[in-house]
């Protein structure tokens, strides 16, 4: 139970995390904020690691490393989907892929959780594609935009699978190894490209600064949930119930930008909730 908890506190902190870095995203490029929110989220690592001490290994930051190459590779290529226009498709193959993957990893690896427990972790998937329905601007669905959307969902699904492999007992030592591998592999382009732009001013200063520390802290403390509770219940219903992040964002959306929600989009919110039930009970 306090696995689930921990699940569902992980997804509730992404969601606003996600919201500050769209915010964020929304007065500056993209690049700069995923890049430098990650690295705004080192100090507050560092508490963490202090308040949790655990020993660390190679094989331990090897996973966290992958985790973060894959995290971070994902992200570039989701928004590259999205940059095609078509995000009433884009996003809920992304999502649906990747809250999918860690259930047939966790099912192959030989979890069996109960048939309720497992119906509720096919609710949140279903109610995760249903939030994710953004309106559509008319623009044409290729097999690529379908392609890079799998890819995306691949990536984040990975990024979970393998959090769960870093074991139990290694504390957040995991999260070390995504955060510095993330900024290895975001930093060169983002060099490149202030080399040959200059830095954005705007960035570095007032709201667009606050929002961008407020994403790289809260996906950060997200992940350290994440990791947490992934390590206290099955992969194939810890990442599923995790994955729930798109409703925070959603409803944030509505209460601070005065967004409308569309109907099937408040099915999913109900289904989201029926989910959470199933798992818990």
């Amino acid at each position: 139970m306090i696995g689930i908890v921990l699940a569902a506190l992980s997804g509730l902190v992404w969601g606003v995390g996600d919201f500050a870095g769209g915010k964020a995203s929304q007065r500056a490029d993209a690049l700069v904020v995923v890049v430098l929110s990650k690295a705004a989220s080192l100090p507050l690592l560092l508490l963490y690691l202090l308040l949790m001490p655990a020993s660390a290994s190679p094989p331990v930051l090897a996973w966290g490393a992958a985790a973060g190459v894959f995290g971070v590779l994902g992200m570039f290529v989701f928004y590259r989907a999205l940059a095609g226009g078509a995000m009433a498709v884009v996003a809920p193959v992304s999502a649906v892929t990747t809250a999918l993957l860690p259930v047939v990893v966790g099912l192959v690896s030989g979890e069996r959780p109960g048939a309720v427990a497992l119906s509720g972790a096919g609710c949140a998937i279903v109610a995760i594609a249903l939030v994710s329905l953004t309106p559509s601007a008319g623009a044409r669905v290729t097999r690529g935009l379908i392609g890079l959307a799998l890819l995306s969902g691949l990536m984040f699904g990975l990024f979970f699978t393998c959090l769960d492999r870093a074991g139990g007992s290694s504390g957040l030592w995991p999260i070390v190894g995504a955060q510095l591998a993330a900024l290895a592999v975001g930093g060169y382009p983002l060099a490149r490209r202030l080399r040959s732009r200059g830095v954005p001013g705007v960035v570095l200063r007032g709201a667009t600064l606050r929002w961008l520390v407020a994403a790289g802290a809260l996906d950060m403390s997200a992940n350290a949930l994440y990791l947490l509770a992934v390590h206290r219940g099955d992969l194939s219903i810890i990442a599923p119930v995790a994955s729930l992040y798109p409703v925070t964002t959603v409803l944030l959306a509505m209460a601070v930008d005065r967004e409308r929600m569309r109907p099937v989009q408040l099915a999913g919110l109900g289904l989201a909730a029926t989910a959470l039930v199933l798992v818990a009970s």
